[in-house]
């Protein structure tokens, strides 16, 4: 497996990357062979950051944690990635127990799971505005989210407000 481990602010030793291989390792167990990982390692202030990514079937796990110490947070994000493929594992062997024979091997059959279910259907209009307003409009709604049409690029984008506080923005390629 290819781990694209990055530092910021801090250096990569050997130590931290064979840390970073033997518990992206484990996680191997429970998803076979994974292509690749991008692990991020940030240091500010006193804060050590670990951020990372893996792509698997068409799906994205991914964590973020902080402690005092890289090797805790390290310890941290890969007990919540844990967490996450199990949760996966057990979405697709639900659905797979669910099924007949007949439909497990019917592509598409049984795809939809109780909770994948969409209980609401909302319609809006989506008028043209500038990244700003869409912020102000997400804050005054309440919202954590706003699906509004870029004024600027005439595409539909996500605004998003994010842990840090700070936010994001969604733009199709």
């Amino acid at each position: 497996m290819n781990i694209n481990l990055r530092g910021k602010n801090i250096e990569v030793t050997d130590a931290l990357k064979d840390y970073v291989q033997k518990r992206i390792g484990k996680l191997e167990k429970y998803l076979g062979t994974l292509q690749e990982a991008q692990v991020t390692l940030v240091v500010e202030k006193n804060d050590h950051r670990v951020e990372v990514t893996i792509p698997v079937n068409g799906m994205i796990i991914r964590g973020e944690e902080s402690s005092g110490d890289m090797y805790a947070s390290i310890d941290l994000v890969f007990e919540k990635l844990e967490k996450q493929v199990n949760k996966y594992r057990g979405k697709i062997s639900k659905k797979l127990r669910g099924l007949t024979a007949a439909e497990a091997v019917t592509p598409g059959a049984g795809d939809r799971d109780i909770e994948d279910e969409v209980v609401k259907t909302k319609r809006f209009a989506v008028k043209p505005m500038p990244v700003e307003e869409a912020i102000m409009q997400m804050n005054m709604l309440g919202h954590s989210f706003y699906v509004f049409s870029n004024a600027e690029t005439e595409d539909v984008n996500v605004v998003y407000k994010r842990k840090d506080g700070k936010y994001g923005l969604i733009e199709p390629e």
